[in-house]
């Protein structure tokens, strides 16, 4: 039997996972990492913890199925957009990866739409606003902050060539990610010679252009040896992880829509055409189906609840730790190691967020009037401001805990109902969300997001794993295990579970709604200044 591996390198953890050549899921891990922030707004991670990280989920899941590298068919990728490396003549990292949710560009990406025009940038890119994401802006930073480092430069890759030229020695890119490079031209499928020129890199410093989820080589012997697999494995580019993660919830055809709610919040609107939008709010990109684009917009999303956790539950949690083992020693007890407590905590068992998600049910709709704006490293579009930072307004001595959480998943949900607004005025239509990602876990999230928007919230089976099915499908159709993309997708994508909007709820998030709207024109000023 042939198995397909994938693995997906999320902003703050990566998973790996195993699949039947008939899409089977077999077993799957994931392991966190934090990036580090030098300086506010800045987000770094040295290329080496990717690379480390993805090497031992392939091998606790090689030690824990028995099976043999020879026996993988194909490896499919889904990563997170916007991260950049830079590497020497040898291929060697120059310096920590830049990540998508670094801001530190803001002039530089203000001086690149001055010079071109926001409507010259939309027409070739597909891109609106001045956004520090991407890669071009990070590219014109390095070049005047960091120019020993630029001079070095002789390759310029997001994640997913990184690990195609490791594995295949070839770097490569697809459509769907570097679609918000702003050097990609999203008509035409080629890099944008003009830019190019502007930011002052060649052509040939840069990926070979495929196809989403096309093979782009196999794993050379240097690369079957440094991650323990079969030389000779064929290696799919994958794609963006939210258009990947679309795909493994079945978003695959005009009119669908989808939602994930990660690290951050993503959204999809498929369409069978490039739409640029003319105010100048939703960007369009080429989706993870060949042929297909997406209107897609980013916000923080879960990111928000993890920094609640990291600040409010492990410190406690620690504490409340060293407490119990004093206990114990008093009396002569042993305590649990500290394996069974990682596990206790992110993994298995009554964990953080449950408790989180009791919290946060025990709280009214409205969070009794606290409101969150989640936006811990900007907000993206339709409100684009890679300054904006996240707020709690109406705090009172009534507020606690339940009630920042609530007002925090809601605030997300606000995010949510503003994209849903901006993207059906241009005439796309969601009659309903299929959500995916860590959010979907949350069933008081689901509900809220349902109440919020008045649409009908839809989970499937297995999406927590969305973003490897997703490319596993991609990269199992590379491959020929799948007759097409479709196929497999109406095979292995079954519908879960479904939320249906309270109507009891609808005043009150049709208040929080203009409530949001009316902070975020009186903020997005104040933080711009």
């Amino acid at each position: 039997m042939k198995y397909i591996l994938t693995a997906d390198i999320g902003t703050t953890a990566l998973k790996t996972a195993l699949y039947s050549q008939d899409g089977d899921f077999i077993a799957g891990c994931s392991r966190e990492y934090a990036f580090v922030t030098p300086e506010p707004g800045q987000a770094e991670l040295a290329a080496e913890v990717y690379t480390e990280t993805f090497a031992a989920g392939i091998q606790s899941l090689l030690s824990d199925t028995g099976i043999d590298p020879s026996d993988i068919g194909v490896i499919g990728f889904s990563t997170q957009g916007e991260t950049m490396l830079l590497l020497d003549e040898q291929d060697r990292p120059l310096r920590r990866a830049v990540l998508w949710c670094d801001t530190r560009a803001t002039a530089e990406a203000a001086e690149i739409a001055e010079h071109f025009g926001l409507k010259e940038i939309r027409e070739h890119t597909g891109q609106v606003g001045a956004d520090p994401i991407w890669p071009g802006a990070k590219l014109l930073w390095i070049r005047r902050h960091e120019p020993e480092v630029f001079e070095k430069t002789a390759r310029i890759v997001q994640l997913e060539g990184w690990f195609s030229l490791l594995l295949t020695g070839r770097a490569a890119g697809e459509d769907s990610i570097l679609g918000s490079s702003v050097y990609f031209d999203i008509r035409t499928r080629t890099y944008w010679q003009q830019m190019l020129e502007y930011l002052g890199i060649r052509r040939e410093q840069l990926p070979d252009i495929l196809l989403p989820g096309a093979i782009v080589g196999q794993v050379t012997a240097e690369g079957a040896e440094r991650f323990g697999l079969a030389k000779g494995t064929q290696v799919s580019i994958g794609g963006i992880d939210l258009a990947v993660g679309a795909v493994g919830v079945g978003n695959i055809r005009p009119g669908n829509f989808s939602d994930v709610t990660g690290s951050a919040l993503c959204t999809m609107a498929m369409t069978d055409h490039i739409i640029l939008d003319p105010a100048g709010e939703m960007p369009c990109y080429c989706s993870a189906v060949p042929g297909l684009y997406m209107i897609h917009a980013y916000a923080t999303g879960g990111m928000c609840l993890r920094w609640f956790r990291d600040v409010f539950y492990k410190e406690s949690e620690k504490q409340s730790e060293k407490e119990s083992e004093k206990e114990a020693e008093a009396q002569g007890e042993g305590t649990e190691d500290e394996g069974m407590k990682d596990q206790d905590r992110d993994g298995g068992g009554f964990n953080a967020y449950d408790r989180m998600d009791l919290l946060a049910a025990d709280c009214p709709a409205g969070a009794e009037g606290l409101l969150a704006l989640p936006h811990l490293t900007g907000s993206g579009p339709p409100d684009l401001c890679p300054e904006m930072k996240g707020s709690l307004i109406g705090l009172t001595p009534a507020h606690g805990q339940k009630h920042i959480i609530r007002a925090l998943m809601e605030g997300v949900a606000m995010i949510l109902c503003r994209v849903l607004e901006a993207t059906e005025g241009l005439g796309l239509t969601a009659d309903r969300i299929v959500c995916l990602g860590g959010g979907a876990k949350s069933p008081v999230w689901c509900q809220i997001k349902a109440d919020a928007t008045g649409r009908e919230i839809v989970t499937t089976d297995g999406y927590e794993n969305a973003g490897c099915l997703g490319a596993a499908m991609l990269a199992g159709t590379a491959a020929g295990m799948f007759p097409s993309l479709e196929e497999a997708v109406d095979r292995l994508v079954r519908e879960d579970r479904r939320y249906l909007p309270d109507p009891d709820k609808a005043a009150v998030y049709q208040k929080l709604r203009t409530q949001y709207h009316e902070l975020m024109k009186c903020l997005l000023p104040v933080f711009r200044r």
